[in-house]
């Protein structure tokens, strides 16, 4: 699951709406969100990976948002299944279930074979009836924006799940900043239908920008008041950019000045729904270390743009695109640009190439290798060439163009420099393998004592990796 879904579902006579949050890392945010928009938290464990990670973060979101929950141990249909380690393993995280003493339903389940979906359905109508849940649906609307995506036809499109009161076409409504009005509302098949109730996750058209994950949906009863409200609203957050975009702008140069060789992705994020874009966002910006990281200049909802590769080429950004398409006006506008445009559909894929442009960006470690030995056995004075240390190699290899370091009473470092010249004979070489004589003239010695050693080596570039 690469978004965050909605789904209702009739079970004897009654309707059950499920949200559905990704498991990958990635969707932290989704999941707590998902934990914070909900009644009761339906926990899935396969019972042939037990306890995972993402399983115990679900755990705390649940916690925190103070969320009942019950455990589906998933794929108890195959041969490696292990249900009392998933058990035990849940009770180290205080979830104690009923069959173990505690308080919390748990239901065997395949997904496969179908075998306790119908026992999961009634364990959710049984915990909801001990919640006793109930809403208010005489009053205006109020809901929250599960996800949003920008559709080339019909224009911005949010899910919301709906809290309380009843949602109808033609509803005036303010959502974060910006007024709207119900256009339409579809379920989660794209049927349009003519209201939602409380605990409805539906498709609303409508609004006039693409609004964000987490934001509240209000339903207002005086039109006349919505505009009053929305310019009020975006004063108050423009006046909060502004100040922020100075103290940011501020702060920005004061570290380059204290940090001095400090480099940075670029990055530009285009992805189909507002979700996607907070879960790569977060993730890319865990990409970093003392000396490099990831900066998201933009991101936003929908295709790349023509704009978004001016932005890109003025700021050396690369886009990034997450389950969309690239127009082919703008692809060529990109290549004639020179900017590089990256699509993804796994956003593990994306982050993992991310991370491995980032580490290109760190300074390499430079390693020492010595390749070879010679011991001075005599010291010449040749016209024209200088001073020669007529030597013998007692291991490795000499080269011509090797770095070298003259080393006396295998202690005192003289010179670290390069060989100047390298003879065999009268002969110009380029090697002199182990046990050969040679005369060998370093830059800038002009005296050599027989005993000296030149030790040959090489720096090597080894690639680092982010921690």
């Amino acid at each position: 699951t690469q978004r965050i879904g909605a789904y209702q579902v009739d079970y004897n006579d009654n309707k059950i709406t499920f949200l559905d949050t990704p498991g990958h890392e990635a969707f932290t945010s989704m999941r707590a969100r998902g934990a914070k928009s909900t009644d009761i938290v339906i926990l899935v464990v396969a019972a042939d990976d037990s306890v995972m990670p993402q399983t115990i973060e679900a755990i705390n979101h649940a916690k925190a948002a103070e969320v009942p929950v019950i455990v589906a141990i998933n794929k108890v249909d195959k041969p490696e299944a292990d249900i009392d380690k998933v058990k035990r393993e849940l009770s180290e995280k205080d979830i104690l279930v009923e069959d173990w003493g505690g308080k919390v339903q748990s239901i065997n389940t395949s997904a496969k074979t179908g075998e306790g979906i119908e026992e999961l359905m009634e364990a959710v109508l049984l915990e909801s009836e001990v919640l006793d849940l109930k809403a208010n649906t005489e009053i205006p609307s109020k809901g929250i924006v599960i996800d949003s995506r920008l559709d080339r036809g019909l224009g911005p499109i949010a899910t919301i799940l709906v809290k309380k009161g009843t949602l109808k076409i033609g509803a005036p409504f303010i959502c974060n900043n910006f007024p709207g009005k119900v256009r339409a509302i579809m379920n989660e098949r794209n049927d349009r239908i003519q209201s939602a109730s409380p605990a409805d996750a539906v498709q609303v058209l409508g609004f006039d920008q693409v609004p964000q994950s987490g934001d509240i949906f209000a339903e207002v009863e005086n039109e006349s008041d919505l505009k009053k409200i929305a310019n009020e609203r975006q004063r108050i957050k423009r006046e909060i950019e502004f100040s922020t975009v100075k103290k940011n702008t501020l702060d920005y140069i004061s570290a380059q000045i204290k940090e001095g060789d400090v480099n940075n992705l670029n990055i530009i994020i285009k992805a189909d729904s507002d979700g996607s874009i907070e879960a790569l966002g977060e993730n890319l910006e865990k990409i970093k270390n003392d000396e490099v990281g990831v900066n998201i200049i933009h991101k936003g909802v929908g295709n790349v743009t023509e704009s978004d590769v001016l932005l890109a080429e003025a700021s050396d950004a690369v886009i990034l695109g997450f389950n969309i398409q690239i127009p082919s006006n703008t692809r060529l506008q990109a290549d004639q640009s020179n900017v590089e445009i990256r699509s993804y559909n796994i956003i593990y894929q994306a982050v993992e190439d991310l991370k491995l442009a980032v580490e290109g960006l760190l300074k390499p470690d430079l390693v020492e290798e010595v390749i070879g030995e010679a011991i001075v056995k005599e010291a010449f004075k040749i016209p024209k060439i200088g001073f020669i240390a007529g030597s013998q190699v007692e291991s490795g290899t000499i080269t011509r163009d090797s770095l070298v370091r003259l080393v006396r009473e295998e202690k005192e470092i003289i010179k670290d420099g390069k060989i100047s010249s390298l003879k065999r004979f009268k002969d110009d070489v380029s090697t002199v393998e182990t046990g050969l004589e040679c005369g060998i003239a370093i830059e800038g010695i002009k005296k050599y004592l027989p005993g000296d050693k030149i030790i040959a080596y090489k720096i090597n570039e080894i690639k680092r990796k982010l921690s």
